[in-house]
């Protein structure tokens, strides 16, 4: 089981890479996967009090998988996002592969989220505010595009109080 050890930082090549699609022939993994996210997840909640999702990724899984677990646990295969909104917003965004920054970037306020659920069922999402911002984090880690490459500007970062 991947721990907080496994866990890619700032820097690590692998974190610039465009995530290759998951094939149905892959499914059985992406169980071990998704448990070895939630894991990872789970200390980094322990240690530094955040995380409500993880892009594969962030484990060195080139794959295009996320994981988020805010009330319930929903699994992204494959996901695409659609209908990002013309209107934005900005806050201050943290990330597991370096959690002690904080980078100030602008978001999409809404979006749609079409993706394979773990049954490989088509699914489809209309998200809001928070949630938008954060599956727009996570799919970014997916295009090898982390957060401190959308800093609004040169004075966009701070470090975790």
């Amino acid at each position: 089981m991947k721990s907080l050890d496994d866990l890619l930082l700032l820097g690590d090549p692998c974190l610039y890479q465009v995530c290759e699609p998951v094939i149905q022939e892959e499914l059985p993994l992406v169980k071990t996967w998704v448990a070895d996210m939630d894991n990872v997840m789970k200390q980094i909640r322990e240690r530094y009090h955040f995380g409500r999702a993880i892009a594969a990724p962030q484990l060195g899984i080139m794959k295009r998988l996320i994981y988020m677990n805010i009330d319930k646990p929903v699994v992204f295969i494959n996901p695409e996002l659609t209908g990002l909104s013309d209107e934005k917003f900005e806050l201050w965004d943290d990330c597991m592969s370096f959690p002690n920054l904080l980078v100030r970037v602008s978001r999409h306020a809404s979006l749609t989220i079409n993706y394979l659920d773990e049954n490989w069922q088509p699914q489809r999402w209309h998200m809001t505010g928070s949630l938008s911002e954060l599956l727009q984090h996570e799919y970014d880690h997916l295009n090898g595009i982390l957060c401190t490459m959308r800093a609004i500007d040169e004075k966009s970062f701070k470090w975790r109080p």
